[in-house]
């Protein structure tokens, strides 16, 4: 297979079934009454492994560029989700911090999305997973 094919379907691939699984989580959010969007999980799930980060941090850690956070950011503070506190060194700059509820939501959310990722590996061997991840990581930092 040529190198040009080779690549065309390895990123209608990846394309594709990253659509399906957030569909399929969507579909399960919606179906569980979550309220939220897998992106904005996204960000909850981020500032729970390391709360209080900067825009420019979460950008980078959930690979959003800053429009699509700033709007995903104004949705979760109107469900007071999390809130904007102004940094203390630099005043335009605001750190991203995850609210009571946000804490309390992301714990009684994360054992339904860990099923829902479940669903997605039931079919692979961990050394499926293992060569995914490893293949996977490659490529992005090929791409670095």
């Amino acid at each position: 297979m040529e190198t040009t094919e080779k690549f065309s379907t390895y990123s209608y691939l990846l394309d594709r079934t990253n659509r399906k699984i957030k569909q399929y989580a969507q579909k399960c959010f919606k179906e569980q009454n979550f309220d939220i969007t897998v992106d904005q999980w996204l960000i909850l799930k981020a500032l729970n492994q390391n709360n209080d980060q900067n825009q420019s941090q979460l950008a980078e850690i959930t690979g959003k560029d800053h429009p699509t956070l700033t709007r995903i950011l104004d949705l979760l503070v109107k469900k007071d989700l999390v809130e904007r506190k102004a940094c203390t060194n630099d005043r335009r700059s605001f750190i991203i911090h995850l609210t009571k509820k946000g804490i309390q939501k992301f714990g009684e959310w994360w054992p339904v999305v860990a099923q829902i990722r479940n669903k997605a590996w039931e079919n692979l061997s961990e050394d499926d997973y293992n060569d995914l991840k490893r293949i996977l990581n490659t490529i992005y930092q090929s791409l670095s």
